[in-house]
């Protein structure tokens, strides 16, 4: 939790948080993706684990679910290839995200003690509702893991306020209803919950579900503290899926991935801010030119 708290904290600018599914279409795609990622200048890296009935899922993310399923994913084998990750040096935070009944077949009590042993930072469980979580919450902080909560605009006050108090890392701000994917513009109403997230947490703020553009991530800024990107980096991994199979084209397709994302994700360097912590963050996206 000190990991994720040094880099995810509201001293940056704007904090971007990747989400990947793991083991789409391979581990080594994994592997390199992250390692991109954090280059890129990611704050945090979001760990997506394949799940068969996901409840909060757009259909991006469910085909790359399917594709890491059929290559024999499952949660055990993610968290271990977090070790991997590590030794090839990924250094930002990780978090763990999946479906409860993963974590059930697990063991709540296996879960923190792989969590311990392979260097991960947090847990995120879509589909697991709050006044559930009291015994798998008090776990985790017992064991320096952040289980991170998801707040959405149907939130009541009441709750909204028992969730900040509560909650660890950082929240994760639904932006609208439904699943998740790529959207155009936010609903307005976005920024009011926002604004009500804000006064009832002192924890950073994130947005996810949809954020894909630099006109979303500028409309943001004054209200959050960072976003989060998902389908729109495993759109760009879909669509290259024989190039990211092969051995020889694989590291390519990965850069090619990042040029895109820097290219839809532009935006002038004062919004994003690196994390001074971050020894491999030496690389931020493009500045926004001027005609």
């Amino acid at each position: 939790m000190k990991r994720l708290n040094n880099y995810v904290n509201k001293n940056n600018k704007m904090l971007f948080i990747p989400f990947i599914t793991v083991g789409d279409p391979n581990t080594e795609t994994t592997i390199e993706l992250a390692l991109e990622l954090q280059a890129m200048g990611a704050h945090a890296l979001e760990l997506g684990i394949p799940y068969s009935d996901p409840l909060a899922d757009g259909p991006v993310i469910q085909r790359a679910s399917i594709r890491s399923l059929d290559k024999g994913m499952t949660l055990a084998k993610a968290m271990k290839l977090v070790e991997v990750l590590r030794d090839r040096g990924l250094e930002i935070p990780v978090i763990i995200f999946t479906y409860y009944n993963l974590l059930l077949q697990l063991t709540e009590e296996k879960f923190v003690e792989y969590a311990k042993a392979y260097d991960i930072d947090g847990l995120l469980v879509p589909d697991l509702p709050f006044e559930e979580s009291i015994s798998l919450r008090d776990m985790c902080a017992n064991n320096g893991i952040a289980l991170i909560s998801l707040v959405a605009p149907t939130t009541s006050a009441t709750r909204l306020q028992e969730i900040g108090k509560a909650s660890h890392g950082f929240l994760y701000c639904v932006s609208s209803l439904g699943v998740t994917g790529v959207r155009q513009d936010f609903h307005p109403d976005v920024y009011s919950f926002l604004h009500h997230v804000r006064k009832e947490s002192s924890l950073p703020i994130a947005v996810g579900f949809g954020v894909s553009s630099a006109k979303q991530i500028i409309a943001l800024q004054d209200h959050c503290d960072g976003f989060i990107v998902g389908s729109a980096i495993i759109k760009e991994v879909e669509q290259r899926l024989s190039l990211l199979e092969d051995e020889e084209t694989r590291c390519q397709a990965v850069r090619d991935i990042r040029k895109v994302l820097e290219k839809n994700l532009d935006y002038n360097d004062e919004v994003l801010g690196n994390h001074e912590g971050t020894a491999q963050n030496t690389q931020t996206l493009p500045t926004r030119e001027t005609s």
